[in-house]
Order: structure tokens, then C-alpha cells, then sequence
């Protein structure tokens, strides 16, 4: 009889696969061990995180085991409510442990590079789903039942019959964000955005919540609701999601990081599809060269991850181009650009509520247009040279009031239990929540020791900022 499969994490302490009393564990186990899994040893969670803090190299993988290992705590809860475990658990389990597979080098900046050239394979989502239907990965799932990876795949993607265990993979209150949310506080040594994940789990109760579209009624659907003695914690959960914005996922020194990396792959890219592979100090046969050259091939994304760009730079630094010679030596030494906050001055000039108002999107679309219309003038006269300014913009919001459009709401919400028995969404019970507004981030980055792009940059701004809406 086979032991235990145990994995120490720093999060969760020992993870358990019962290899010789659950079936799925015992598959989930030797998914483990499969080329696709363990490439995400290689990926780290946050990307660029590290060069703000040093101790946030926890990689895919262990987020990954994390996951499962906390969507099998949700399924307790579950359990609890129904009589006999619905085959749609299993599917829950191998859809947490695989939900990221498909992750490139350095992750979502992997993603903004793909965004551009409108290319497939540098999508997570889209690998992740070729990768569980059609891989070393799928035989192994088909153990659990012919249809089982489809079956995966789909509530990977979010396609399919939305239930409780879906929300477990993908929701407001799923074990991803249960999962990354504690893992990345712990790993980047941040003291705030702590959430109270024990007295969460021991308040979640499963209900049949009623809705309507509309002025049609629907169904009950069955999902996750809390107690009210969670409240608190409720809202404690989404103010550390909101608090982590700021200072560890969209960190300006990150994203400054993510803009380079994004520039320097387009770079070498059109080089590439241009026929001067020569210019970018690559080889022909290196990794990253065989998935520009083949971009649609999931066997070259599959063949990419941190390392083979980290071993990239050295070389790229040699290049002949003096672009990707300059961003590959920036990335490798960290030599970021410098950074103009463009809300943070809006909000030194005006207030802190202006910086988020509608007047101050405005603004930063004017700012937008002038200093795009600046490096475009630029760029026509150096287009061999690296890009003299970089542009972040990015929003987030912290928690999602779906109701009454979407169908599938319930699902997606954090219910919560009133004094008198009721389910009502947290927005409407927590003020704290319902005052959350969207995170909004508006900067641009500059070459430092470029004071004449410094200074046209802080032009723009004051005159823009001046012009403010009366």
C-alpha cells in the first residue's frame, strides 16, 4: 500500500496526497509530476515582484498545490450539506491544482507582450486548456472517467453549467484568491492585507440563494454564504485584496520592470519576423527564438519559462541592436526607468478624492494623448533607439457587485447571513466594502539622466492639471 504524498509548504505547512485512499489524489499526484507541472517550478507567482521584494520568488507550482489544497478545505464545507459528493468535486480538485499551467515566463507581462502581436500561445488560458485536453496531463485525467479533462478544462475556462464547485475554481471567494492572497503577503513580508482565512472557513455555510434578471425570477441557485459572525472578516478579505494593488501587484517599480520586459520581447520579436534574428545576440536554436519563430506551436510556449529568459539577457546584452542591447541590460542590473506618478500628483495638486474622480480620468487621458503624441513624433526620428518614455496605466476593483444583470451572480458574490436569517450581498451589508472605489494607476517612466523628457513630461502634466474641470 502507497504512503502518503506529503509537500511542506510555508503557507500551509504539510499537504497531503492520500495516494492510496482517494483515487483523484492518487491521479492529481502523478499530474504532479508531469512536464507541464513541474515547468511551473521555473515561473515565479509575482514575476517582477522580487526586485521590490527580495522574498517573493515563491513559484506557480507551489501557488498551484496551495490551491488544491484549499479548494479540498472548501469541499469540506460543501460535504457537509450534501449527501453523497457530486463527481463535480473531482473535477474542482484537478481544475485548482491545474488552473495556471499555462502560465509563460513572468506571467501576466508575458501576456501584455502576446496582447500586442495578437498571439495565442502567450494567453495562459488558452494554453491551460490545450495543455489539460490534449497533453501528458489528459491520459492521466481520463483514469477519473472519459470525459473528466473536457470536463476540466471547461470549468478551467469558465465554460459550462455554473455551480458551487466551479465558484470553488473561479468566484469573489474562491481558493485561488484564498490561496494567493496569503501566500503573496506572507512571501513579500507585507504586515498589512492579513485576512482571518481559519474563522472564514469555519463560518461558511452552504444556502440556496434566490435571484431574478430582471423581472424573472430564477431558480435557487445552491452556493457558498457566511455567517454573520464573519462579517468582519468579510470585509477585512476584500480591504487586503484592495491593499495589495498598491503596494505588492501593481507596485510602480514592477510595473516598470513588466514595461521593459513587454518592450524588449517586441523588440527582439519584429527583429526576428523581420529576418535579422542576428541582431538580437540570440541563437538560433534558443528557446525564445523557436517561440517567436513559431508562436502558434504550444511545444515552443511550453519550452519557455523564467529561466530561459534570465539566461536570455546576458546574451541580448551583446546584441548589435541597440535597443534590445539597452532593455536587456536594464532588466538584467536593474536599471529601471525612473517614475512620474501621474494620480499621485493629481492628488498633491488637487486631493485625494480628485485623483480617483471622473475629472481626474479625463485629465489623464489628456496627458495620455500629449505625451503619446510626444513619443510618436519621437519615435519617427529614432525607431531603432529604446523607447524613451513608457506609459502603465491599470485599474482594479476590489470586489464586484454583479447584481441584477448576471445570471450566475449568486456564485460570484460574498453573501452574508443577517440577524434575522436573511442572505444579502456584502456591499449592501458593510459600508466598508461599499465605499471600496476602483484602484486606478496612471504613470510614465523615463530614462533617468534624461532630463529633457523629464521635464517635457512634468509640462504636460502641470498644464493638463490646470486645465482642470470646473
Amino acid at each position: 500500500m502507497p504512503k502518503p504524498q506529503r509537500i511542506r509548504d510555508p503557507l500551509h505547512d504539510l499537504i497531503e496526497f492520500n495516494v492510496e485512499r482517494s483515487q483523484i489524489e492518487r491521479v492529481l499526484w502523478d499530474v504532479l509530476q508531469t512536464r507541464p507541472l513541474q515547468r511551473l517550478r521555473r515561473i515565479k507567482q509575482l514575476g517582477f515582484s522580487d526586485f521590490v521584494y527580495p522574498g517573493a520568488t515563491h513559484s506557480r507550482l507551489l501557488h498551484s498545490v496551495g490551491v488544491f489544497h484549499t479548494a479540498r478545505r472548501l469541499l469540506t464545507v460543501i460535504d457537509k450539506y450534501v449527501l453523497a459528493r457530486d463527481a463535480r468535486a473531482d473535477q474542482a480538485l484537478a481544475a485548482a491544482l491545474l488552473h495556471d499551467v499555462g502560465h509563460g515566463p513572468f506571467s501576466h507581462a508575458f501576456e501584455k507582450f502576446g496582447e500586442r502581436f495578437s498571439l495565442k500561445m502567450a494567453h495562459h488560458e488558452t494554453v491551460s486548456d490545450a495543455l489539460i485536453r490534449d497533453s501528458e496531463i489528459t491520459p492521466l485525467l481520463r483514469e477519473m472517467g472519459s470525459g473528466f479533462a473536457n470536463d476540466v478544462a471547461d470549468m478551467v475556462s469558465g465554460n459550462g453549467v455554473r455551480t458551487i464547485y466551479s465558484a470553488i475554481v473561479s468566484s469573489q471567494f474562491d481558493a485561488d484568491r484564498l490561496d494567493y492572497m496569503r501566500r503573496d503577503r506572507l512571501m513579500t513580508g507585507s504586515q498589512h492585507a492579513g485576512i482571518d482565512f481559519e474563522w472564514l472557513i469555519q463560518n461558511l455555510e452552504v444556502d440556496a440563494v434566490e435571484h431574478r434578471v430582471g423581472e424573472t425570477r430564477l431558480p435557487p441557485v445552491q452556493t457558498f454564504v457566511l455567517g454573520r459572525k464573519a462579517i468582519f472578516a468579510a470585509e477585512a478579505y476584500v480591504l487586503g485584496l484592495f491593499q495589495l494593488y498598491p503596494t505588492v501587484y501593481l507596485h510602480k517599480t514592477t510595473r516598470g520592470a513588466e514595461k521593459i520586459f513587454v518592450e524588449l520581447l517586441a523588440r527582439t520579436f519584429t527583429l526576428v519576423r523581420n529576418g535579422l534574428l542576428e541582431k538580437t545576440g540570440l541563437p538560433a536554436k534558443h528557446a525564445l527564438v523557436k517561440f517567436l519563430q513559431s508562436p502558434e506551436d504550444i511545444e515552443c510556449a511550453l519550452a519557455l519559462d523564467d529561466t530561459v529568459i534570465w539566461g536570455a539577457l546576458s546574451l541580448m546584452v551583446d546584441a548589435e541592436d541597440a535597443c534590445v542591447s539597452t532593455l536587456a541590460w536594464r532588466l538584467r542590473d536593474r536599471k529601471l526607468y525612473k517614475c512620474l506618478d501621474v494620480r499621485a500628483k493629481i492628488a498633491h495638486d488637487r486631493s485625494d478624492s480628485d485623483a480617483v474622480s471622473g475629472a481626474a480620468d479625463k485629465v489623464c487621458e489628456n496627458i495620455k494623448s500629449k505625451i503619446t503624441q510626444y513619443l510618436d513624433e519621437w519615435s519617427e526620428k529614432e525607431p531603432n533607439a529604446p523607447p524613451r518614455i513608457l506609459i502603465d496605466e491599470a485599474e482594479r476593483s476590489p470586489y464586484k457587485n454583479m447584481y441584477p444583470e448576471d445570471p450566475t451572480a449568486p456564485l460570484n458574490q460574498i453573501n452574508i447571513r443577517t440577524e434575522g436569517g436573511r442572505l444579502e450581498d456584502l456591499s449592501k451589508r458593510s459600508e466598508v466594502v461599499a465605499k471600496l472605489g476602483t484602484y486606478k494607476a496612471f504613470r510614465v517612466y523615463y530614462a533617468e539622466g534624461d532630463e529633457d523628457t523629464k521635464k517635457k513630461l512634468i509640462d504636460i502634466m502641470e498644464a493638463e492639471i490646470k486645465k482642470w474641470p470646473a
